[in-house]
């Protein structure tokens, strides 16, 4: 069988699987619907949890972020990683033990107020659709590549595929779907890892062949990188940053609080049956996670260096990369850029017409490599640009022939290394895992803050279970065609990365979760206007950097000094300053505004200590 007969075959196998368990575990009931019973047992719902968790960002999109950025790409693994130990631990039992099927509801009884439920499906909903347009864009990559449709027909075959055991099973087809997605999406990401880690280091274990030595080379791997990288104008792989230090730490700290933060995650431990199985499926899904984290750095190293010696193979024997054979001729290219090129992922423009690719930095500091550039004509010093246009005679161009889609790393990486078809066929299917797994989670938490907390919490309280099962399963239906709209347009402010929606929910409801479990002193009134103020402060530093407010006719940005106009830090990591803002507002309000209720407090307490333990007076 050829390869695309395999990957129709990888693909069609694991989508009837999906669909035969979400018939098999179809919801019958409200409690089915929202939390699967609250009968799942603690290793599926880690695994359930995982997947997740494990999104289209994370299973293709991280290792390329890590393989592009190098060592500054850590700040994902740290952030996201982070934040899942913040939940495990801080957030996790005490929600459970609070006993409410969703983020909002917690909100409404916790701070006895209909408004702050409603403000938190407002922070939920933002941070959510957020999130799902990149997991709608990373089912149309895959799709569009792998079985060789369109993405816009990728998005609508997800939609489909999602619809079935979505609105079928609800929370509870949704858990056993995901056990099945993460098996999936765990082994597709694992075994070409072991492939590749063996053939350029001799070690299986992914995670010890990134230390290893390279064996054409004899040097170590990361040594290896560093030079054919440094050699091509990039930086140097294991030592580079992107923008400040300041910046770095708040992007870290914006992807964990907003790890923690995110609903969709959150509902998943409100599907066991006690405080100590969350517990111990927290733990679980916290090694299930790892299994892809501690991997990643390694797939991302890797390909980095297939990709480099495919498309400059003039360094194998140290040739310098403006000598003619160290580049590769275009006709002479490998079948895997051929079809990456069919998705837009993958482009070659010859700007020189030698009919090579020109594969380097377009946009190096190094004096020594841009005099070798000019050398080699590469500086544009007639002043016209490739498309014909002028250029300004004094400033000199460099263009890289190659564009590489950071998406590609990871889907492209068994084709780039050579691996069996089957091997090919597997990441196919487990990029699909990944994206479908994590955009069901989010529409069932969109599904349920419309269903049972706005409708039923808000605007129909008497509203029957029957009813309200109807209602879910609209939602969760109406929820898919917005998602997939989202998908085949995504709006400007968001189309950029999913790191957004993790600075929104760490701006908003982070805060609000953390002070509502821990002080018993926090009002109705702060938690709102903590909420209110985090999200707002990081909304409109976003929008403003894409050029929607203006003062006196120019760009906000422009007329405060430019991009990341406040201390250097970007949009992404602005979700920690919010955050800041949000427990700053919040503590300042509730000092100036009436107390929680006795039994509000009392219940705060109760949530904290474990059943059977006496508070501590102090006293003999």
């Amino acid at each position: 069988m050829g390869l695309q007969g395999t990957i129709y075959l990888a693909v069609g196998v694991t989508f009837a699987l999906y669909i035969a368990i979400a018939i098999w575990s179809r919801a019958k009931s409200t409690s089915d619907f929202y939390v699967a019973g609250g009968s799942i047992h603690p290793v599926l719902n880690g695994m359930a949890t995982a997947a997740d968790w494990m999104s289209a960002a994370s299973f293709i999109s991280m290792a390329g972020l890590i393989s592009i950025m190098g060592y500054g790409g850590g700040v994902y693994l740290m952030g996201w990683t982070g934040g899942y130990v913040l939940l495990a631990l801080l957030l996790a039992p005490y929600l459970r033990k609070f006993g409410k099927f969703t983020v909002p509801q917690f909100f409404k009884d916790r701070f006895y107020s209909k408004s702050a439920s409603a403000v938190a499906v407002i922070c939920l909903l933002i941070a959510s659709l957020t999130y799902i347009i990149g997991q709608m864009t990373g089912v149309g990559v895959a799709f569009s590549r792998f079985l060789g449709v369109p993405s816009d027909v990728g998005i609508y075959i997800g939609m489909a595929i999602v619809f079935v055991y979505a609105v079928l099973g609800g929370m509870k087809g949704i858990t056993y779907t995901q056990v099945a997605q993460f098996c999936v999406l765990i082994t597709a990401y694992i075994v070409p890892a072991i492939f590749i880690s063996f053939q350029l280091t001799g070690n299986p274990i992914p995670q010890l062949g990134l230390g290893g030595t390279h064996l054409a080379t004899d040097v170590s791997l990361l040594s290896r990188l560093d030079m054919i990288v440094t050699d091509l104008g990039f930086a140097e792989y294991t030592t580079n940053i992107a923008g400040s230090k300041l910046n770095m730490v708040l992007f870290t700290l914006s992807l964990m609080i907003g790890t923690a933060g995110l609903p969709h995650v959150i509902m998943r431990f409100f599907t066991v049956s006690s405080v100590k199985a969350a517990r111990l499926s927290a733990g679980f899904a916290l090694i299930f996670i790892a299994l892809l984290y501690t991997t990643a750095p390694a797939v991302g190293a890797m390909a980095k260096l297939n990709l480099h010696e495919t498309v400059t193979p003039g360094f194998v024997e140290n040739a310098s990369v403006f000598e003619e054979e160290s580049s590769l001729v275009y006709e002479d290219r490998p079948e895997w850029m051929t079809r990456w090129e069919k998705t837009g992922l993958l482009e070659w423009d010859d700007y020189n017409g030698d009919g090579r690719i020109q594969y380097f930095n377009d946009a190096s500091e190094d004096e020594q490599f841009m005099a070798n550039a000019e050398a080699a004509g590469w500086v544009d010093i007639v002043g016209i640009d490739k498309d014909g246009n002028a250029v300004p005679a004094d400033k000199g161009m460099v263009k890289s022939e190659l564009i590489v889609n950071a998406d590609i790393i990871v889907l492209a990486n068994p084709e780039i290394a050579i691996l069996p078809n089957w091997v090919i066929a597997l990441v196919a299917a487990g990029g699909l895992a990944a994206a479908l797994s994590t955009a069901a989670g989010l529409l069932m938490a969109i599904s349920s803050a419309i269903s049972h907390d706005l409708i039923k919490g808000i605007i129909r309280p008497g509203l029957s279970d029957r009813k309200e099962l109807w209602a879910g399963k609209i939602a969760m239906a109406l929820s898919i065609v917005f998602a997939g709209y989202l998908g085949l347009n995504p709006p400007g402010f968001a189309a950029g990365t999913v790191a957004l929606a993790f600075g929104i929910a760490a701006s908003s409801l982070f805060p609000a979760l953390m002070m509502g479990i821990f002080s018993v002193k926090m009002n109705k009134q702060g938690a709102i206007a903590g909420m209110l103020s985090g999200l707002t402060i990081t909304l409109l530093y976003v929008f403003a950097h894409k050029g929607v407010f203006f003062v006196a006719g120019t760009q906000f940005v422009d007329a405060f000094g430019g991009p990341n106009f406040i201390l250097g830090i970007t949009p992404e990591a602005f979700g920690a300053v919010g955050a800041i803002v949000n427990f700053i507002v919040a503590i300042v309000v509730s000092k100036f505004t009436k107390d929680p209720p006795e039994h509000i407090q009392e219940l705060v307490k109760g949530v904290r200590i474990p059943r059977g333990s006496k508070e501590i007076k102090g006293s003999h």
